[in-house]
């Protein structure tokens, strides 16, 4: 049987008592690779170490797979798929872009997710009973905008920059269609989607933890999200996710039509 949504709640406030006090104040950022740019900070260890500790708790026989501590019992019917900040450079500048993306897969497929954003108070979370934005006392239900035809659509990445050689021409193809495109937010991007602000996010490169809460709120809210050939998106990769079918039809066909 899944949690309730009221656990995801309760990993909420485990995380944002560890990110909160640490977000724009001094900390220490070290860099995960010897070439590049990957951030990390205590916000991210101590926030993954908080979440964990909540599941182990209530749910010891879950597996967890997270970004900064690895894999406990992966191949167990249920896995926590965590990213304590999704957006550490985001985090690092001050900006409340970031947020702590947890996500539960059942025998591979996203079961529930949630993107909580602590410092603007807003948490978008997803299971079997629907897609929820907890906001000023208040629970709302999410649905993504529906009739919007890609010449009209707004669309968001993070960066332009990030593509490879080998999916910039398509991401570029796409953005050439689009009315609208704008840049940065990380996963906050997806949750605008799945409120229904904006109409298209496409990413590549991520990893599984990046995208796992992303999924349920969107699928919930009547979007789609799959990788760029269509497939289910929870291992990551090259990501498009987009309001309705239709337009997520149309947006692939652009993505993959000079390829």
């Amino acid at each position: 049987m899944l949690p309730d949504l009221s656990f995801l709640d309760a990993l909420a406030h485990a995380a944002a008592a560890e990110t909160l006090p640490r977000f724009r104040a001094a900390v220490t950022v070290d860099n995960k690779h010897l070439e590049g740019f990957d951030p990390v900070t205590e916000a991210d260890r101590a926030a993954e170490r908080a979440i964990r500790a909540l599941i182990k708790a209530e749910y010891p026989d879950h597996g967890i797979f997270g970004e900064e501590y690895g894999t406990e019992g992966g191949d167990r019917d249920l896995v926590w798929v965590i990213d304590p900040i999704d957006g550490t450079r985001a985090f690092i500048a001050g900006l409340p872009s970031w947020g702590t993306l947890i996500g539960l897969y059942e025998r591979g497929r996203a079961v529930m997710g949630m993107m909580d954003q602590p410092f603007t108070g807003e948490r978008y979370l997803a299971g079997p009973s629907g897609s929820f934005l907890r906001h000023a006392g208040k629970t709302v239900e999410l649905r993504t905008r529906k009739g919007v035809a890609i010449e009209d659509a707004v669309l968001m990445t993070t960066s332009p920059f990030l593509y490879a050689s080998d999916v910039a021409a398509p991401y570029r193809a796409l953005e050439s269609r689009v009315r609208l495109a704008r840049y940065g937010f990380d996963c906050y991007a997806f949750a605008m989607l799945a409120a229904g602000h904006i109409d298209i996010c496409v990413e590549s490169g991520l990893k599984p933890y990046d995208i796992a809460g992303l999924i349920s709120p969107i699928e919930q809210a009547g979007g789609v999200v799959s990788d760029w050939q269509g497939g289910r998106p929870e291992q990551g990769g090259n990501i498009l996710a987009a309001a309705t079918p239709e337009l997520h039809a149309a947006a692939l066909d652009i993505l993959n039509s000079g390829r």
